[in-house]
């Protein structure tokens, strides 16, 4: 059997630890798949002392973790840190400029910096990969790389974040309001004590971006993923759309479109969405992740999995392992860097489709009337309208008024909204979700 495939571990937290026990584990499993032993060399983690559950005693450490991309012991560094600059991008750096190759789950430094580091490793010739960086244990960016690299993708979404994806799904079974679901996410581990990343869309866009650069051979652009979280979901939200046979779930979508002069377009946006009941996406519940994509010879191809956790996770980041100790290479993005079309933002006020419009408006008359009246005069079509219950809101006794519109361009919305805007009527900023049927 060949030289051992040495590597270095920065980041020993969940994953990190996750990733020892299955190389311990499945040891003489993965020698025999990857051709040759993977071993590791050296370790690093904030917290040298800490008790990870792991025997840590037969490994190299590093206070420094940057140092591990220059060890002449190691070939390959698996970065687990966490976050788009600071040690983690140092040590990125470091690792391809001492010509090595890297694995990592970072897909906020991916969805920042990936063409930067894409360049650098295939500068130096050497592997970046990032599976683990997106849908967890989901083998979704190599099987758009590899099993669907013959077909124009024109379309990919899905449902990226777990801990959104617990929360509205808990809301959906339990009749609850967001916050209690939060807190009991939190206390449960699938949210963070600080969650805005997840509850914001954040870390869904993030790795829409990833997604995106993959499926359509665009530049990664993080900035212009426009993104909207959960946080104003409400449990009455979700009776009004299972009522009329929609599950919400936290969608992130990319697609690719012509403009009038023909030039191609991204739209990338993260945004909770009533999907159909009948859509695949609407039956994945709790801290599960799928995606879609849509190829014009495979057609439609779900991927759902596990989107979180140390066994998926650690799973990912070892397949990675594993590729590099074959010898596979290629380009971080399927296409090399050079050649990644740097596509312009997509223009949303053209697009097309359903809606569903919450407001959450004073408990009054010729209020109803307002509202319909900037429909009209923004040329939205409403198919149904509801008011719901009372809620208060400070001192003022407001009720909720919903209506699902017919299909038509997202400007009409934009403006009827803009008509509306500062009304002394409304008690709270609408709530805007489109609605998936396909």
């Amino acid at each position: 059997m060949s030289e051992p495939l040495r590597i270095a571990l920065a980041g020993l937290g969940t994953v990190g630890g996750g990733v020892i026990r299955l190389l311990e584990a499945n040891a003489a499993l993965i020698a025999r798949r990857a051709g040759r032993p993977i071993t590791i060399s050296a370790i690093s983690a904030r917290n040298r002392s800490k008790d990870r559950g792991v025997d840590l005693s037969g490994y190299a450490w590093e206070d420094d973790m940057v140092i591990l991309g220059e060890r002449p012991d190691v070939d390959v560094v698996v970065e687990l840190v966490g976050g788009a600059d600071g040690p983690a991008l140092a040590l990125a750096r470091t690792t391809f400029e001492a010509g090595k190759a890297l694995v990592t789950a970072n897909k906020a430094m991916i969805a920042h910096h990936g063409l930067e580091l894409a360049t650098k490793a295939e500068a130096a010739k050497v592997a970046f990969k990032f599976e683990a960086a997106v849908a967890g244990g989901i083998p979704v960016i190599k099987a758009l790389k590899e099993g669907a690299a013959a077909n124009h993708i024109d379309r990919i979404y899905g449902i990226l974040n777990g801990t959104c994806n617990y929360i509205l799904s808990t809301m959906e079974d339990t009749g609850r309001d967001f916050a209690d679901v939060l807190a009991e996410a939190q206390a449960k581990g699938f949210a963070e004590s600080d969650p805005s990343f997840d509850i914001d869309g954040i870390d869904a866009a993030h790795k829409l971006a990833i997604l995106s650069s993959i499926a359509f051979g665009t530049a990664v652009d993080f900035g212009p993923v426009a993104a909207t979280g959960i946080r104003r979901v409400l449990a009455a939200d979700i009776a009004q759309a299972d009522a009329l046979g929609y599950y919400i779930r936290l969608i992130g979508m990319a697609e690719t479109e012509f403009d009038a002069a023909g030039q191609r377009r991204l739209f990338q946006r993260v945004h909770p969405m009533l999907v159909h009941r009948d859509h695949p996406l609407a039956h994945v519940d709790g801290a599960t992740n799928a995606v879609v994509a849509e190829g014009n010879f495979v057609g439609r191809l779900l991927f759902q999995g596990a989107g979180a956790g140390d066994g998926p996770t650690a799973s990912a980041v070892v397949a990675d392992l594993i590729d590099i100790a074959r010898g596979d290479i290629g380009a971080p993005f399927s296409i090399p860097a050079a050649e990644l079309e740097q596509a312009r933002p997509a223009d949303s006020g053209h697009r097309t489709g359903k809606a569903y419009l919450r407001f959450t408006v004073a408990d009054r008359p010729g209020v109803l009337a307002e509202i319909t009246a900037a429909m009209r005069d923004a040329g939205v079509s409403i198919e149904s309208l509801i008011q719901k219950g009372r809620a208060a809101v400070g001192s003022t006794e407001t009720v909720l008024v919903a209506m699902v519109t017919h299909e038509g361009p997202e400007s009409a919305i934009a403006e009827a909204l803009r008509l509306l805007d500062g009304s002394p009527s409304l008690a709270a900023p609408p709530l805007v979700m489109h609605i998936l049927e396909d």
